[in-house]
Parts: C-alpha cells; structure tokens; sequence
C-alpha cells in the first residue's frame, strides 16, 4: 500500500505520509478536523469554560495573532507586493476550505480596504451553534494580516453579517488605536469591576445579616421567672441601638406580663457616655408607663458616678450589685420567693 501522496492544486502542494500521519500544506505541517462536529465541539468547550463575553476575545486575539505571522510570512517575499500577496491569501485559504474571500478597495495611501467572505469556516460553526452574529476570529485575522503589510495598526467594523441573514459578510478595515491588547486590559477591568461589584453587594448582604443577629443578640430580653424579666446591656450603645433596645423591650413586655425589668449593666462598655445613660432613664420611663417597675443590678462605682454627673436622679432606681440580689428583690415585692 503506497503511504506517501502528493497533489499539487493551482500551484499549491498538498503532501501525505500516512505511516508518520503527517499532512503538509505548502511544505508546512498542517492537520484537519471536521467543521461542524470537532471544531464546533472546540469552541462550544472554551466558550464553556471562559463564557461567551471572553471566549469571543480569546478567539479575536488568536486570529488577529495568528494573522501577523501570516503577513510576516508573505512580508519576507520580497518579490511579493502587497496587492499579489492579498490575492495569494485569499486563494491559499479557499483552497484549505476557509471558504470564499475576496479583497476589495484596497488603497495602500489610506491603507484601508475591504473583505467579503462567505460560507467561512467560522460562518459555518456559528451556525451550527446557533449563534446571533457571527465571530470575530477571521475578521481580526486579517486585521493581523494587513497591520503587517501596512506597518501601522489595523482594525475593522463588521457591515454586514452573513449569519443574520446577508449574502456574505463584508467587513471594512482602516487604522486604528484599539488594539487587542487594550481590548483585553478592558475585558479584565471589566471582569474585576464585576467581581468587585460582587464582593461588594455580599458584604452589604453580611453587614446586613450580621447587624440584624447583633440587634437579636445585643440586647435579649429573657424571661426568668413569672412577672420578672432581665435585660442586660452589652458593649457601648449609639443612636441606632439605643432606639432599637427601647423599642425591642417595651413591645415585648406585655407579652411577657412583666411587672419588673431587670436591666443588667454588668457589661456595659466602661467609657459609658451622656446617651447610654440617658438610655436608661428613657427606657424605665417608659416602662413604668405600662405599669413595669425598673430595677438596675450590676452597677459599678464609675457607672454610678458617671450616672449621677449626668443628672439623672439614682435614687429613682432600686439598685443591687449582682443579677441574683435584683431578682430576689422583683419576686419579695410579689409576694414569691425561690425555694
């Protein structure tokens, strides 16, 4: 069986070594897979694994790239202009089956032109995909290949779209300051804003949750025995828990039947200032409005100086040092005691 083939079509060679499985094109390793199964599968996989928004700029990038080395090619043909090269790619391609393309208005002064494909190998596995436009890796290819040839920066603007519906894709190129260099820096700015915007929103969703079990946990008010409620009071209080502790107790006391609220000041932030202790005097006003009598426990020698530097009148208060003493003290005044 002969293994090695060879065939040369409108002067370009194609070459077989089937037992080294080798394929050369124009004297070059070269390989084929199928369009709309295995190469459809390649870019259903990247998009999958990168999204759609950055897999369509790792294929810009790729065909732009891969598009220089195919204008350096053709630059290092001396006896080559860029004219003759244009229609030297545009055959070489069509005879790989990257389907028809033809340059057109190419003006080396203003250095612009246009490109017309159709039924491109990238036309065919969008459609297959089931894409709404078509991909941007031929058009950027060809970018590359004219930054090449006219030593200036290249980019293009998509006119007409054989995906949705044209006759053929026609894609207009000029010179350009985009560069997918940039195009990729903003991608990453992107993709950083978002995940900062995500970060940001979880932790407003954490602050959120966790000023919520601060308000349930700051300032429990626990049931110890019938008619005797504790409050204790935690840390340093501002205008925000204040208010929340005031009305968190007094809409809950009648549920309880409290006639006494203990308020345990034991940890209470030493550097207690005017609204903590205007706090209480507030909350036993109140209290007393639906019948509930205040007794403070837990209070220190500077807590009381500080209380009574405030002006509020202590003795207005039945104090105890310790929770114990205070809740002996509510249960003699109904008449119980504990056994």
């Amino acid at each position: 069986m002969k293994n090695n083939h060879s065939i040369n079509i409108d002067g370009l060679q194609f070459d077989w070594d089937v037992a080294k499985g080798e394929f050369l094109f124009e004297q070059e390793d070269a390989v084929l897979f199928w369009i709309t199964s295995a190469m459809k599968e390649f870019f259903d996989t990247i998009e999958e694994i990168s999204g759609e928004e950055a897999s369509t700029l790792v294929f810009e990038a790729a065909g732009f790239r891969q598009g220089t080395v195919v204008g350096k090619y053709f630059e290092d043909l001396k006896h080559v202009n860029v004219e003759e090269a244009a229609e030297l790619i545009t055959t070489t391609y069509a005879s790989a089956g990257w389907g028809y393309a033809h340059i057109e208005n190419l003006d080396l002064e203003s250095k612009t032109l246009k490109v017309r494909l159709k039924d491109s190998w990238e036309y065919k596995i969008n459609k297959a995909q089931g894409k709404k436009r078509r991909g941007n890796f031929l058009p950027a290819h060809y970018a590359g290949i004219f930054s090449v040839f006219f030593g200036q920066n290249v980019w293009f603007k998509i006119k007409e779209d054989q995906i949705v519906g044209a006759e053929t894709t026609v894609i207009e190129y000029f010179p350009s300051d985009i560069t997918i260099t940039q195009n990729i820096h903003a991608l990453s700015r992107k993709k950083e804003s978002q995940q900062i915007l995500q970060l940001e929103a979880m932790v407003e969703d954490k602050t959120r949750d966790l000023k919520e079990l601060i308000k349930q946990i700051s300032s429990p008010i626990i049931p110890v025995l019938d008619g005797v409620v504790v409050v204790p009071l935690l840390g340093k209080y501002d205008q925000e828990r204040a208010e929340e502790l005031v009305y968190n107790t007094l809409s809950k006391l009648p549920s309880y039947q409290a006639s006494y609220l203990v308020l345990d000041l034991t940890a209470l932030d030493d550097n207690i200032d005017q609204l903590t202790t205007s706090l209480l005097e507030k909350i036993s006003g109140a209290a007393g409005l639906i019948g509930t009598e205040t007794v403070l426990v837990g209070l220190s020698a500077k807590l009381s100086i500080t209380i009574t530097e405030s002006g509020i009148n202590i003795s207005d208060f039945h104090c105890f040092q310790t929770l114990q003493h205070g809740i002996y003290y509510a249960l003699s005044q109904q008449g119980k005691q504990i056994i």
